[in-house]
């Protein structure tokens, strides 16, 4: 069995990626910012480091393989303090690699970025990793020079792998993202109102989180990898109002009419964005297991509980 890091191990994806770990008898050191680790993560973690890795890597020699979640995420808030983005993600992991380089002992690293950082493609097209990238939001910009770092170490002597997931959801999701949101204000939502909403004409890739943190795993402790980038995707897109009527289902509510909140709007918001996944599901057999309801249902069952 190996020793993995998870940094921004407290998060949504990081305490699924440790419980996922350590269930196959991993070893799990989990960082995070916070004094201790959550209720979510406790359970799971071997060891908790407690760090600003803005200022320090405290974490020892010994680990195999580390996945990198750390950093500010979500695309709609970094419109409102692009540099803190840029700033916060790339020193991060400007500590990360300058320390490991002094190691003996060098772990692989899996650093995640997004699929935001690809270019829009046509409706009917899917991305792959050799797709172009045109940043369209401050996240996206902060991603991208991540995966400039990532490369650079990788030619000073760090393994460093690439991760592209697109929109991953499922039980755990905080708010400030699509399902998490949109099941609040529904719950919130008198009978016979309307229910403001952004564009819910959008499509996007939804990833259950299980699947993506079980992709995470793959990465980091797979003997060898043929590249240095892999997206993690469905392959399938759904648009804001099949999501809307999935929450509804689980709520066991009808769906509510609808009115557009201009203020919910992004700018340069593609109409249509999913993933090709197929280095991940060749290379290494990874495939998601679990459909978009059922992740939708797990986190109205969780919330609630």
């Amino acid at each position: 069995m190996s020793t993995l890091v998870i940094t921004g191990a407290n998060g949504f994806v990081g305490s699924h990626l440790a419980a996922i770990a350590h269930a196959d008898g991993h070893t799990v050191w989990a960082v995070g910012r916070e004094t201790a680790p959550g209720p979510r993560l406790a359970p799971h973690a071997d060891e908790y480091v407690s760090a600003d890795l803005q200022t320090d890597w405290p974490v020892p020699e010994g680990a195999d393989a580390i996945v990198h979640l750390a950093g500010l995420a979500a695309v709609g808030p970094s419109f409102a303090d692009p540099q803190r983005y840029l700033t916060v993600n790339s020193t991060i992991t400007t500590r990360m690699c300058e320390t490991l380089l002094t190691h003996s002992h060098r772990p692989r690293v899996v650093v995640v970025s997004s699929g935001s950082v690809y270019a829009t493609p046509a409706p009917d097209e899917t991305v792959s990793e050799t797709d172009p990238t045109t940043p369209n939001s401050p996240y996206a910009v902060a991603k991208l020079l991540v995966e400039t770092q990532a490369r650079y170490y990788g030619t000073r002597g760090l393994d460093t792998l690439i991760a592209r997931p697109f929109n991953h959801i499922g039980p755990g999701q905080g708010p400030g993202f699509l399902i998490p949101d949109l099941t609040a204000s529904l719950q919130a939502l008198p009978s016979g109102a309307a229910l403001p909403v952004g564009n819910l004409d959008a499509a996007r890739d939804y990833t259950d989180v299980r699947d993506v943190a079980r992709a995470y795993l793959t990465l980091a402790l797979a003997p060898t990898h043929q590249h240095d980038l892999y997206n993690v995707a469905t392959g399938t897109s759904h648009t804001g109002h099949e999501i809307l009527h999935a929450i509804a289902t689980a709520l066991e509510r009808p769906a509510p009419r609808l009115v557009v909140d201009e203020s919910r709007l992004r700018p340069n918001d593609p109409p249509r964005i999913t993933g090709d996944a197929n280095r991940l599901r060749t290379e290494f057999g990874w495939t998601p297991t679990i459909d978009y309801t059922t992740s939708i249902a797990d986190y109205i069952a969780q919330s609630r509980a």
